[in-house]
């Protein structure tokens, strides 16, 4: 079984792109200039005699649906030329010191000797990203720290062992709380930090954990009253994030600059922590812009061939999506293969839901199932080219894989099925207008469509040996924890999109379904769908620790960042849809390296 130990970009030679033999980037292109050659394609990639008067002005009508991507073909190729460590051999001496500082760090872990230092110096490895380079000392100290006395220790200490614990599945007792209640049935507190420590501990809750609820409810109104009163500072932003979204729900990786930045000015600092974060940040950049590259020369071929300007161009937010799923180096080709499955699945969308008449989504849908083109002669002809791309896509992952690995593809291609089908019964329903009468009716086809449960089995696809096949069948019978996953995205997509999808002809959403079930207003409808996402938060919880689960956590890990990353990307507008919103945080991971020198 493969770890993620430190694994450096600069290291690898040759250059990532060509350690990939199943993508045969010099055929693809050869390809390519030989079909727009023979086809007649203008400078622009649009040929002029292949598509029909309606094909044409559904093209025109549909262009403008989509802001843009700003970022085009920014990251093929690109390096920063401003940016320290630039050279080959500049980046060599980078990884060597941060392997001479990840053996400091390690002996700093084995050496701490309380329990609240061993807590708050696990924690900012976890925030800085750099627990991936230490796997085996955090589990060793975690298992110590799981079975030390806590009962002398303040409310923010047993906050953060509590959350710590629980996020790495040690099914840990809430009730250790029960000494810090007060007469009133508040919490004995210090200061806003407790109060911050305790909030976000209680988000780790289950159903009929009742302290944890009050613990939430008291948290919480005592932190939205304070954060007015109080100045500006590291705290007050940490307060303020952990109000939009708790701690334990939020995407490590998208935040971990500015908690690099952050943890500069902590009292608590290590020097030598600091330098391995930024170095760490640094190498794992040049390896994700090198990753980028490859999808980059994936998806301009599929845009080219395709000519889809109705679909979202979506491929750098997609690969941002995935880089939360997974941002260790050595999960490379599973972001690689993970981007490409949402990339495919986002153009089956808007293929489904912006373009296609029912007829041809109705066709295009029993193509995908037979994973042939041949009958695809009556649909408009981009429609055929993106036919064509998608199998071939699913060939260049087939061929990723090792022999022993191949098993894995039937399953890929059954949530295909499955996710295309969906999208079909969705056309159906929205051409007759019609609503389920419940959400619980609503939810058996649009947990499907809103595309959890393949990003489930993609996020497996491109793992190494500790994703055996026992793992894919028990992800492709779409086990709770996945369900939740899906009931807590689609319950999201539908809150902020609600207000866009009412200005087209759209399928009914769960705020339609939960009105027309209990006869109340869109407002009571709004507030009774962010009930039942907690509710399925909880859910997902109680399956985190569930001991039944006994499968590796490095692959359950994938599952929990799903659903971290909806919260994310959904928090209070719909930033996948709205990309701009997304430029500071790809920017920051993927442009803007820490100026430092080795």
């Amino acid at each position: 079984m493969r770890t993620c130990s430190y694994i450096s970009a600069a290291a690898a030679s040759p250059p990532l792109r060509q350690q990939w033999p199943g993508i045969s980037w010099r055929r693809h292109s050869r390809q390519l200039q030989c079909r727009r050659s023979q086809q007649g394609y203008s400078a622009a990639g649009t040929r002029h005699d292949d598509l029909d008067d309606q094909g044409d002005s559904r093209l025109r009508q549909n262009a403008g649906i989509f802001q843009p991507s700003i970022w085009g073909d920014f990251f093929l190729g690109y390096s920063n030329p401003a940016a320290p460590n630039s050279s080959q051999q500049q980046q060599i001496q980078m990884e060597e010191r941060a392997d001479k500082l990840r053996e400091e760090v390690a002996e700093m872990i084995a050496s701490s000797t309380t329990t609240a230092s061993r807590l708050h110096l696990i924690d900012a490895l976890e925030r800085l990203c750099l627990d991936h380079l230490f796997e085996q000392e955090i589990s060793a100290a975690l298992a110590q720290v799981e079975t030390a006395d806590v009962s002398d220790c303040d409310l923010g200490t047993v906050a953060l062992w509590f959350c710590l614990l629980r996020k790495h599945r040690y099914a840990v007792s809430p009730d250790v709380f029960v000494r810090f209640k007060d007469e009133e049935g508040g919490f004995l507190v210090d200061g806003p930090k407790d109060l911050l420590n305790l909030y976000n501990a209680s988000h780790m809750r289950t159903h009929g954990e009742v302290i944890l609820e009050e613990a939430v409810l008291f948290s919480q109104t005592r932190l939205e009253r304070m954060i007015p009163y109080m100045e500006e500072s590291s705290l007050a932003r940490e307060i303020k994030s952990a109000l939009e979204i708790p701690l334990p729900r939020r995407v490590r990786i998208y935040e971990s600059k500015y908690y690099i930045s952050a943890y500069e000015k902590d009292a608590t600092l290590h020097e030598t922590v600091l330098e391995l974060a930024k170095l760490n940040s640094n190498i794992m950049q040049l390896h994700h812009r090198q990753e980028l590259d490859i999808i980059t020369r994936w998806w301009k071929d599929i845009q080219i061939e395709s000519r889809l300007p109705f679909a979202r161009d979506r491929v750098v937010e997609c690969y941002l999506w995935m880089l939360g799923v997974y941002y260790e180096p050595c999960y490379s080709r599973g972001r690689i293969i993970s981007t490409m499955i949402m990339g495919i699945a986002v153009l089956l969308d808007d293929i489904y839901d912006s373009y296609a008449t029912p007829e041809e989504c109705e066709l295009f849908t029993r193509c995908i199932q037979s994973w042939d083109s041949k009958g695809a002669h009556d649909l408009p002809e981009c429609m055929k080219f993106a036919l064509e791309k998608i199998l071939d896509s699913y060939e260049t992952i087939e061929n990723l894989l090792q022999p022993e690995e191949k098993y894995r593809m039937p399953y890929l291609r059954y949530f295909t099925d499955d996710l295309v089908r969906s999208f079909n019964i969705e056309v159906k329903m929205l051409q007759e207008g019609y609503i389920p009468k419940s959400v619980e009716e609503h939810l058996k086809v649009s947990i499907r469509t809103v595309g959890s449960p393949i990003f489930s089995c993609a996020s497996f696809v491109g793992m190494h040996d500790i994703a055996t096949e026992d793992c894919f069948h028990w992800v492709s019978s779409e086990p709770k924890m996945v369900q939740a996953l899906s009931v807590i995205l689609r319950l999201v997509d539908d809150l902020q999109s609600y207000e866009r999808e009412q200005l087209i002809p759209h399928v009914a959403s769960t705020i339609n379904s939960y009105m027309k079930e209990h006869n109340v207003s869109i407002e009571v409808a709004r507030e009774q769908i962010h009930v039942l996402k907690e509710d399925s938060w909880k859910d997902f919880n109680s399956e985190w620790l569930n001991p039944d689960n006994t499968y590796p956590k490095q692959l359950l890990d994938r599952i929990f960042n799903l659903t971290r990353i909806v919260e994310f990307m959904y928090n209070q507008e719909d930033k996948f849809t709205n990309c701009h919103n997304l430029k500071d945080t790809i920017h920051s991971l993927l442009v803007e390296p820490f100026m430092i020198h080795t």
